[in-house]
């Protein structure tokens, strides 16, 4: 499975990537070693959305909270970077792809899972998003 991740990075073409206690939704906690993940940067944060593709070197899940009854799980990972991407992608592009039902678009499923909620999380993605995205590098 691939994942795709919005945060804040600071320094795209950075050979290495850590992202520690990152929030995770729609499949994102099970992201492992190994595993293809899209970083976008986070728009909220400075951001222009999709910069670079990696795979995941190192993922540890990060504890639930005794004290709290409802969270989000969270996981910390480090990522190689293995190609920087040549093409926009971001809220911007995404922004007109809100019908929920047409035919589950990648761009669709993009704006729904980063852009419907603002804030920045790991997520899982299906495989026809992932070919999509790899048309950008």
């Amino acid at each position: 499975m691939a994942y795709a991740i919005k945060a804040e990075i600071q320094d795209p073409p950075a050979e290495t990537f850590v992202f520690a206690a990152q929030k995770t939704m729609y499949g994102g906690k099970r992201i492992a070693e190994g595993d293809i993940v899209f970083l976008f940067a986070s728009e909220n944060e400075g951001g222009q959305g999709l910069v670079a593709r990696g795979i995941v070197t190192s993922s540890e899940a990060i504890p639930r909270r005794p004290d709290l009854e409802r969270q989000t799980p969270r996981v910390s990972i480090t990522v190689r970077r293995t190609a920087l991407a040549t093409k926009r992608l971001g809220r911007y592009e995404l922004k007109r792809f809100r019908d929920w039902n047409d035919g589950r678009r990648p761009e669709t499923e993009l704006n729904f899972k980063f852009y419907r909620q603002a804030t920045n999380k790991i997520v899982g993605i299906s495989d026809a998003t992932a070919a999509f995205l790899e048309g950008f590098f």
